[in-house]
């Protein structure tokens, strides 16, 4: 809101030059000036270019502190908090990791969790049609290990990855540490009547979060029969490898290709060694307000000196 203050600047350098050429008229009553100028060589009127820009740079610097200006960078933090999202769609049943997709996630990621640091806080999610919280952020790492394995299929069809990353993103929203969300899928979803939209929307929500998103991807890209059915039935599973680049390549993290188990690990290795990546930020407020306060006192010595006023 406070940005609309931007606006007075074409107003401030308007006023200046009417304001200058309105004493350039007064002036003008008392003496030739260009006759003097002629004679002394010396241009005796300016426009005070430099005083205004020194004016409009502490306007402008006074702005964006009041507005909350901040700094959001990459870096890295020894405490940051994650998010665990898991597919529980009925695709994660097929057998193209054994013993199947979703059981092949589970188990590495709760040794996952062994790896992470100790004041780290941890939650579960997990999708299918819909989302939910298995386990909020805790530290309790036991929890968070029994809650990845009570996982179990959704009886719900349909995979809303959007959804997984809207949810995931609200666990981390309030955290003043690095945040980061590892999802596990086959990257198929199946949610939504507009389904490039809605992902696109999850992971804008994201960014405007800053979190860090790592997506594994779990199975092969071959068409597999799901694990639920018989195979007569004829109906196979989709791994959609571009949703994942998208999610992960968007939001600063890394796309795994999790072909199997080892791939997984290896994955998972990767994550545990960037554990300490993060987007993290400067508040920017206090620093702008001293820069401008030093040009305002330097403002002033020039008002005082160089472009003091002459009878």
């Amino acid at each position: 809101m406070y940005l609309w203050l931007l606006l007075t600047i074409p107003l401030i350098i308007a006023s200046h030059f009417y304001l200058l050429k309105h004493s350039r008229k007064k002036a003008l009553m008392f003496a030739n000036f260009e006759t003097i100028r002629r004679v002394t060589g010396k241009k005796l009127l300016t426009k005070n270019i430099f005083l205004l820009t020194t004016r409009l740079i502490i306007v402008t610097l006074s702005i964006f502190a009041v507005a909350g200006a901040t700094l959001w960078y990459e870096g890295y933090s020894n405490n940051n908090n994650f998010v665990i999202a898991i597919d529980i769609s009925a695709s994660m049943t097929t057998e193209d990791l054994q013993p199947t997709r979703l059981e092949s996630a589970k188990q590495h990621a709760i040794k996952f969790v062994d790896l992470l640091e100790s004041d780290a806080k941890i939650g579960v999610v997990s999708f299918s049609g819909i989302t939910f919280i298995n386990k909020p952020l805790t530290k309790n790492k036991d929890e968070v290990k029994r809650a990845i394995e009570s996982l179990e299929v959704a009886e719900i069809g349909g995979t809303d990855l959007s959804g997984a990353l809207i949810t995931s993103t609200n666990l981390l929203s309030e955290s003043k540490k690095g945040k980061t969300i590892i999802l596990l899928t086959d990257g198929s979803s199946t949610a939504g009547a507009f389904i490039n939209e809605a992902i696109r929307q999850g992971i804008e929500y994201a960014q405007n979060n800053h979190i860090i998103i790592y997506t594994i991807g779990t199975g092969t890209k071959n068409e597999e029969p799901l694990g639920y059915l018989p195979e007569y039935y004829n109906i196979s599973s989709v791994y959609n490898e571009k949703n994942l680049q998208d999610i992960s390549s968007q939001t600063e993290g890394e796309y795994f290709f999790g072909a199997n188990n080892q791939n997984i690990v290896d994955a998972f290795s990767k994550i545990s060694e960037d554990s300490e990546k993060a987007i993290l930020h400067i508040d920017l407020g206090l620093g702008l307000i001293m820069i401008a306060l030093v040009m305002l006192f330097f403002e002033w010595g020039l008002i005082q000196t160089r472009f003091k006023r002459k009878p």
